[in-house]
């Protein structure tokens, strides 16, 4: 029931352009990318290159490297939820090389931006993002960070390790959050290259779910970066990282919103074909009433998540709010609906693969898949407090 006609013409193509990219290049390789267990020989390039050459990369970046949109994070939205349709994993990948990380460049030298976004534009070359360590998950207050850059003459010399870091065990590059040099108290983000001495990617993370998203440590020790590698400014590090994470959250929202659609044609496919007590499942009530309604919250996801994007997009630097209402009701409807559909098709939707007839529904793998989403980039319970925080007011909040 995707309608997107009251949005811009350049959206309602993009989404065109993407479902068939989706279709041509990930949908051959999703199963086995949600099934196969991590390694660091199981980064999913073939779906990642196929993506970037169809476009897929470009669309956050202004015409000089992609496709210049006028609204790029609506747009890169967008074909986040296409791509979680078919690979809720996928999309995980995709936020990383192409939301959180193009912002972060945005802070990045001319001379850095001219060389790095074409290596990511064209996939030759994969991302990072690391903020997360060992001891922290969604307090990343600088005086909780424990990855420390020493200020040198010409630089910086960074020590410490990040943790569940997409894209790590196949990226060249890495956006990475730490306390620098004389702003000890205070967060600055910088651009390293992974070729640097000093740098290991530790053993791939074995997850319940989102397998061909993999996640590694990433260790820093005695780490040369050059100052030009500062993104924004020294001790601005938090300003760089929020205004990733506003949007990357907004992005997790509309892969929600991708799994429940998903789901929920699953659902309605099973209600139409399966008869129980010589009529079909659809008929009885209950569900009839169940599916009426997860196809409004669903319209109503979809709706956040466009909203939010396009504030952004509108350059509103007070949309924190909104982004996390996307990404907590998205991603919370998303576990809601896979958990019915799996209830409609009963045993088979439990099962991974039945013994004798080799039939499968993709259920199992969307239920392992979707609970991470209610996790990273901010727990669901961070992103109610935000919202209750712009309610109710920070001096009572806190």
């Amino acid at each position: 029931m995707t309608h997107d006609v009251w949005l811009p013409d350049e959206i309602v193509a993009l989404r065109r352009d993407a479902r068939k990219a989706v279709q041509r290049r990930l949908a051959p390789h999703a199963r086995e990318i949600g099934q196969r267990e991590e390694s660091a020989d199981s980064f999913p390039w073939a779906a990642f290159r196929g993506l970037a050459e169809e476009g897929m990369f470009a669309v956050p970046f202004s015409p000089e490297y992609g496709r210049g949109l006028a609204h790029p994070l609506l747009g890169t939205c967008t074909v986040a939820e296409e791509i979680a349709y078919e690979s809720s994993s996928m999309a995980g990948v995709y936020d990383g090389q192409c939301i959180l990380v193009p912002q972060t460049l945005e802070f990045a030298t001319e001379e850095l931006r001219s060389r790095l976004i074409p290596e990511l534009v064209s996939g030759r070359t994969a991302f990072a993002f690391a903020m997360t360590e060992p001891e922290t998950s969604s307090d990343l207050t600088a005086q909780r960070l424990r990855t420390v850059a020493e200020e040198v003459s010409d630089g910086f010399v960074l020590n410490g390790r990040k943790r569940w870091i997409t894209n790590s065990v196949a990226a060249g590059w890495v956006s990475v959050l730490v306390r620098a040099g004389a702003h000890g108290d205070r967060a600055t983000m910088l651009l390293v290259d992974l070729t640097s001495p000093g740098i290991r990617i530790g053993v791939p993370d074995l997850k319940m779910g989102h397998r061909g998203q993999i996640t590694a440590d990433i260790e820093f020790v005695d780490v040369f970066v050059p100052r030009s590698h500062v993104l924004g400014t020294v001790g601005g590090g938090m300003a760089v990282a929020l205004s990733a994470l506003v949007r990357g959250r907004i992005g997790i929202g509309a892969a929600g919103v991708g799994v429940a659609q998903a789901a929920l044609d699953l659902a309605v496919h099973r209600l139409r074909t399966r008869e129980v007590f010589g009529a079909p499942l659809g008929a009885m009530q209950h569900w009839q009433f169940t599916m009426a309604q997860r196809a409004t919250e669903i319209e109503c996801a979809r709706t956040l998540y466009q909203k939010a994007a396009t504030l952004v997009d509108r350059g509103d630097r007070t949309a924190e709010p909104e982004a996390a209402m996307a990404k907590a009701y998205g991603t919370r409807l998303a576990n809601d609906i896979v958990r019915e559909a799996i209830q409609i098709y009963g045993a088979l939707g439990f099962a991974r693969q039945v013994g004798e007839t080799g039939e499968s529904v993709r259920l199992e793998e969307m239920f392992r898949d979707a609970k991470i989403l209610e996790i990273f980039e901010g727990a669901n319970e961070l992103q109610q407090w935000i919202v209750a925080r712009r309610l109710i007011g920070r001096e009572i909040t806190g």
